[in-house]
């Protein structure tokens, strides 16, 4: 089945690892002889992929498994780029590889304070990580998966031996790397998102939040290794299908505070700013500060991947010194742009589908450049397009 622009769920309910989400892929799907073909080409004989169809809780799924020939050396980021860099794989499978090993070792180095290039560690070195990271790459490439959105994480408590002793869960590693990615915590001692996990989410991963509305085509399930307590099954479950609602995010992050000391001059400057960079709403309404103060409310709605770099661009901005910020669930209506025909020639609108039908709206931009250029209102402009809807091309 030819997927080209599907849209794939990651319901991580009992969290994830890179064989997980490469099991999962498998299972909806991915030809397995194709994935060794690719996978032979990173020209590391010392490892086999194996799979497992099996079974959890009664429910079919595939355990990824990868054998090593012989004891591996402790590989750095310089090593894996030269090894990637020089496998005959696609260029988008390279890059997009490169940057969730990339985002791996700035971890990692960032934990144990280290350079990145001097990381010497065993989970972005080891041929399995390799081979999940890869794998997982290139099955949602050759699944034509251009859109990857991924429930809010679940993190378990308790302790795990590593090559560097006794370590708390969530790893530190999955820690920094789970950075402005929704969580929440369970009553599981277990490790539920392996660094690994952490970081095929961070950078594959487009959104975050409860399943999109789509037209399923196929779903699939990866096995993880442990088992969990309550018979909870450790399975991934990946939704592979096409969407028609608009492609935004349905959950969102809301960022707010309240300026009492500020000189709003600079509003149209920081709008600019915060818009460039994700936000998808911004506004700002006079309010009653502390002591009586006369200040304003600062409001930015964004996704959940792009609150932390405008939480700090707010407080770098302005002269606030905190931030309340929140989960909001929302419902869009899809739109698409639309040309119209006016007496000053075709100009771009926007055609939104609504529950009574479909309706034209004017884009400001587009009017204000029409009543600027020809010495007419604005009004003027607006009721042009309203009154066009008839002639839409």
């Amino acid at each position: 089945m030819d997927r080209s622009g599907y849209l794939a769920y990651a319901d991580c309910f009992s969290g994830i690892s890179g064989d997980m989400l490469l099991g999962a892929l498998i299972h909806a799907g991915l030809d397995e002889n194709l994935l060794k073909h690719e996978l032979a080409k990173l020209e590391l004989p010392d490892a086999q992929l194996e799979t497992e169809h099996t079974s959890c809780q009664s429910i079919g799924c595939i355990k990824v498994k990868i054998s090593e020939m012989r004891r591996q050396e402790l590989r750095t980021l310089p090593q894996i780029r030269y090894i990637l860099t020089h496998a005959d794989l696609a260029p988008a499978i390279k890059e997009r590889s490169l940057a969730v090993f990339g985002a791996l070792a700035e971890a990692e180095a960032k934990v144990h304070n280290i350079p990145v290039n001097k990381v010497h560690f065993h989970e972005i070195g080891a041929l399995d990580t390799i081979f999940d990271v890869v794998g997982t790459v290139i099955g949602l490439h050759h699944l034509g998966i251009s859109r990857l959105i991924a429930s809010p994480l679940p993190l378990g408590g308790g302790f795990v031996k590593c090559a560097h002793g006794l370590i708390p869960l969530p790893a530190p590693a999955t820690c920094e790397l789970l950075k402005g990615i929704p969580t929440y915590g369970v009553d599981v001692q277990a490790e539920l998102v392996t660094p690994t996990g952490a970081a095929l989410i961070k950078v594959l991963a487009d959104d975050f939040g409860p399943l999109p509305p789509m037209t399923i085509a196929a779903t699939g399930y990866g096995s993880g290794t442990q088992v969990l307590p309550n018979d909870q099954p450790n399975l991934l479950r990946l939704v592979i299908g096409t969407s028609h609602a608009a492609a935004e995010a349905q959950t969102v992050t809301v960022l707010e505070t309240r300026l009492d000391d500020w000189s709003p001059e600079s509003f149209p400057h920081l709008c600019d700013l915060l818009l460039a960079r994700g936000a998808l709403d911004v506004s700002l309404t006079g309010c009653q500060g502390k002591k009586g103060r006369p200040g304003f409310h600062l409001q930015v709605i964004c996704k959940t991947a792009e609150s932390i770099q405008l939480q700090d661009l707010i407080l770098s901005e302005t002269t606030a010194i905190g931030l309340r910020m929140r989960q909001d669930s929302r419902r869009t209506l899809p739109r698409k742009p639309v040309q119209v025909d006016t007496p000053w020639g075709v100009i771009t609108a926007k055609m939104v589908t609504t529950p009574r039908g479909d309706v034209i709206y004017p884009e400001y931009e587009e009017c204000r450049k029409i009543a600027l250029e020809h010495a007419c209102s604005l009004d003027e402009v607006y009721r042009a397009v309203y009154s066009a809807k008839g002639n839409m091309e």
